[in-house]
């Protein structure tokens, strides 16, 4: 019992020195703070209750198969407050653990026509969290009426509704599209609607001019 009281003591510790490192707020503080003190205190626990449990030595086949048992239950405890608190630590953090993905295309205006994919194109995710370059595929396609239409995806790392994706194609100012998507978005198999561009670089907005569109689906 001496030992779990010195873990005890030095969990203590480490959690102050951890506390003083938080942000100021309090909500920001409580909010990182109770996922690590509902799964130390939830490790801390069972670790007493092994060494006290473990203790008392093996008496009979009975006590060998309740020891078993209680092993068992301990080794599920524990892996059930590693899988809380990583799923607490990530809800916090804004993480995406699954990595779901957009798969975009983006339709050019009919009096933009290129051969090839320009090999400057880029294709950005900006979010408020993180900037994430998509990987785009190597030929154009087409529309109907002969429009080419730019097909990438990239993944979503960060759960959050504020998500830009931005055209870079050389010889055009840069267009700018908001994706209209929850913070954490179910997968679709359909595409939105096409959208036109909600802003050009060196404007405030895009006019009804500007006939760059962008349609998505999350994978």
């Amino acid at each position: 019992m001496a030992d779990a009281f010195s873990s005890l003591t030095g969990f203590m510790s480490a959690l102050g020195g951890f506390a003083t490192a938080l942000p100021a707020n309090l909500d920001e503080r409580l909010g990182a703070l109770a996922p690590v003190v509902a799964g130390a205190a939830t490790a801390l626990a069972v670790a007493i209750a092994m060494a006290v449990y473990f203790r008392s030595g093996y008496r009979s086949s009975r006590d060998i198969l309740r020891h078993g048992v209680a092993t068992v239950v301990v080794i599920g405890l524990l892996a059930f407050a590693a899988s809380d608190l990583r799923h607490a630590a990530f809800s916090y953090l804004g993480i995406n653990p699954a990595k779901p993905a957009v798969e975009f295309e983006i339709r050019m205006p009919k009096a933009t026509v290129f051969a090839t994919i320009p090999a400057d194109t880029q294709v950005e995710l900006h979010t408020d969290k993180n900037q994430a370059l998509a990987r785009l595929e190597q030929l154009f396609a087409s529309t109907d009426d002969g429009r080419n239409i730019l097909k990438g995806s990239v993944r979503l790392d960060f759960r959050t509704s504020d998500r830009i994706m931005v055209l870079n194609l050389p010889g055009e100012k840069q267009r700018l599209f908001k994706l209209r998507l929850a913070a954490n978005p179910t997968a679709s198999n359909q595409f939105s609607p096409w959208h036109l561009a909600d802003r050009v670089a060196a404007a405030d907005r895009a006019d009804a001019s500007d006939a760059y569109a962008i349609r998505y689906r999350v994978m």
